[in-house]
């Protein structure tokens, strides 16, 4: 099996275990623990700005760090800009519009750019050295890849414990995860 065959075949196995482990948590307490995790991490970075994610399908929602994060610092999503692009962001808020993107994900109205300093990264799979199975376009890993040419840039893996995996087949242009978040731990990648 190829490196292409054994990512979409991971990713169909993927996409199982995390529609089981949503399905398993119909009152969110996962999803409020993952949050609770992502903040502890991140709070000493205050000030920064965060970039978060609208959920589709069954992704666990990070509206609740989101939420906090904007009493105090800016807060973005990101935008996809057409296939092999990197991501854009725009401000985001509590209670701010919202109109369709692609794949189906909200975006802001407001046209008013962020440059992200922390990222929350959707993701299918993961593994313990930071590796991140995502949905094969390439945007994260080409945004985070350029946000850290320029400067700061912290990329937090966000996920349910049940999408880890032993190894996440990897191709040169992935781009680890700084950090991953589940609702049992804060995973610091080992090499």
């Amino acid at each position: 099996m190829n490196l292409v065959e054994a990512k979409a075949a991971l990713r169909k196995e993927a996409k199982d275990r995390r529609s089981d482990a949503r399905a398993a948590d119909p009152n969110r307490e996962k999803e409020t623990a993952i949050n609770a995790h992502l903040l502890e991490l991140i709070g000493s970075r205050s000030g920064k700005a965060l970039s978060g994610y609208m959920p589709i399908r069954t992704e666990p929602s990070s509206l609740a760090a989101m939420a906090a994060w904007s009493a105090h610092s800016r807060v973005c999503l990101p935008v996809v800009q057409g296939r092999a692009a990197p991501l854009t962001f725009r401000a985001w808020g509590p209670g701010a519009e919202m109109e369709q993107g692609a794949f189906g994900a909200m975006i802001p109205v407001s046209l008013d750019p962020v440059t992200p300093h922390i990222l929350i990264v959707p993701l299918l799979a993961f593994d313990r050295t930071g590796g991140r199975l995502g949905y094969g376009g390439g945007h994260y890993d080409r945004t985070i890849e350029a946000l850290r040419a320029t400067g700061d840039a912290f990329a937090v893996g966000f996920a349910y414990a049940a999408q880890a995996v032993s190894e996440v087949p990897r191709e040169p242009t992935d781009i680890p995860m700084d950090a991953i978040v589940t609702e049992e731990e804060v995973i610091l990648p080992t090499t």
